[in-house]
């Protein structure tokens, strides 16, 4: 793939990948993130492409890069740094990504221009939008592998010594995101699920890894300055007020329910379901993929029959539509055929009208023969839809990080309990302040909680 291919092929992308997830809403912290990485793409080996880098609203901790320089850092991964060496270090590695042509180098031209696939058709078999995460995703967000990675960190390294940050801090960051890992680990086993962690991280610590190790101090050679510079208190002020966790905006989770506070909605699914809140639907997993629930919304220009609207969705044979009691609301549902992943099935199809809103519950079983054992369940999901009270908009409003002093005689114990963070708050607090597993802050140092 020539240079200006790949450059297509990233724009082509980047417009997607905004529309799939969305960008995070607070322009300095934009701006300020990228100055942190132009500073290291002017000193990279490939100065010459236009360089972006965009902040995703999304809780996960992650980073990656498009092919043409499009480099995206996700808010959740922004939360665990502390200073802005760590976050030049993860930049800088994703700059090493496109500057060794890393994703093109994965796959040829023309596999690349396959790279809209179904992330919920690929993981359940279920029809639905289109997601950019298929060729270059799986890369993206598990990782190159140890020879790719490790010439990005050998890469990042040198760009932090040429911009002025110690390279060290490459090491640094690998050991936040390792603490990371090894708590996210931790949290899937209790949670019955796949962990998921940052692609970056290799299976070992740092401090054992001694070809990282080797790799970092090479940089040593190209360093400009004798005092590096490590930003803490910059970074520090920018992150006061990120959002942590789950969005507002998107909807948050708690235990079996749902609660959305812009739309003013709530849902409520069977205990042990998975919820995943994705960017364009949310979906709920059985225990063992035994069946799926998803819900769409899409905002009515004006009033419409429930017929012409599934017609509108692709349904056709709606003989037998018929009317769903939901307390407030109308509802009507029919049973569909569908294409999926595991073969033809028949899907439960519900649509809810509120106000000029429509929502689409798609539910369907992994194997025929259950779909009745699960149908009951999926109309459930459906009645459960209510306006939220005046507790549940409390539950619905997300976390924010405030940047504080540490007082004497204050612990992470302490400050847990007092924590609105709903689960695993003193592990959590430990991870943002890079303390975890046992550390404690020290009496007057900038200390990160959650509001």
């Amino acid at each position: 793939m020539s240079e200006s291919e790949e450059i297509s092929l990233g724009a082509k992308y980047h417009d997607q990948m905004v529309q799939e997830m969305s960008v995070y809403p607070d322009p300095e912290l934009a701006e300020y993130v990228n100055q942190v990485g132009q500073r290291i793409a002017r000193v990279s080996h490939r100065p010459q492409l236009e360089y972006r880098f965009t902040v995703i609203d999304s809780p996960t901790v992650n980073a990656f890069a498009l092919p043409g320089g499009y480099v995206y850092i996700t808010r959740g991964i922004l939360a665990y740094l502390n200073s802005e060496a760590e976050l030049a270090a993860v930049l800088g590695h994703e700059v090493g990504h496109v500057t060794a042509r890393h994703s093109v180098r994965q796959q040829s031209a023309s596999t690349a221009t396959g790279i809209a696939g179904t992330i919920f058709g690929a993981a359940t078999g279920v029809p639905a939008s289109q997601d950019l995460f298929n060729v270059f995703g799986e890369a993206m967000l598990s990782g190159y592998g140890r020879k790719h990675e490790l010439e990005s960190d050998r890469l990042g390294a040198q760009y932090l010594a040429r911009a002025g940050y110690d390279p060290q801090a490459m090491l640094k960051v690998i050991g936040v995101l390792k603490n990371q890992e090894l708590f996210e680990q931790q949290r899937a086993r209790e949670e019955g699920r796949e962990a998921r962690a940052y692609h970056g991280v290799f299976a070992t610590h740092p401090d054992n890894d001694k070809r990282l190790q080797e790799v970092v101090a090479e940089a040593d050679q190209v360093r400009t300055t004798d005092k590096p510079r490590v930003g803490r208190a910059e970074f520090l002020q920018h992150l006061d007020g990120l959002a942590f966790g789950p969005g507002e905006n998107d909807g948050l989770v708690e235990a079996n329910h749902f609660y959305h506070k812009p739309l003013n909605f709530g849902l409520s699914f069977a205990e042990g379901w998975t919820i995943e809140n994705k960017p364009d639907r949310l979906l709920a997993i059985a225990p063992d993929q035994a069946a799926f629930i998803q819900v769409e919304v899409d905002t009515l220009p004006g009033q419409i029959k429930a017929s012409d609207y599934l017609k509108q969705k692709g349904l056709r044979d709606l003989r037998k539509l018929e009317p769903l009691k939901v307390k407030g609301f109308k509802a009507y549902t029919v049973s569909a055929p569908v294409t999926t992943g595991f073969g033809k099935r028949t899907a439960r199809i519900i649509v809810l009208f509120d106000d000029q809103r429509a929502y689409l519950f798609t539910g369907v079983s992994r194997h025929a023969s259950n779909q009745k054992l699960f149908d009951g369940v999926f109309r459930d999901v459906a009645r459960s839809y209510h306006h939220l009270s005046a507790k549940e908009k409390k539950l619905a409003t997300g976390l924010r990080l405030s940047i504080t002093k540490a007082r004497s005689n204050i612990n992470f114990s302490l400050l847990a309990k007092i924590s609105p963070i709903p689960r695993y708050a003193e592990s959590e607090l430990r991870l943002l302040n890079d303390l975890y597993p046992t550390g404690e802050p020290q009496t007057g140092q900038p200390l990160k909680i959650v509001r």
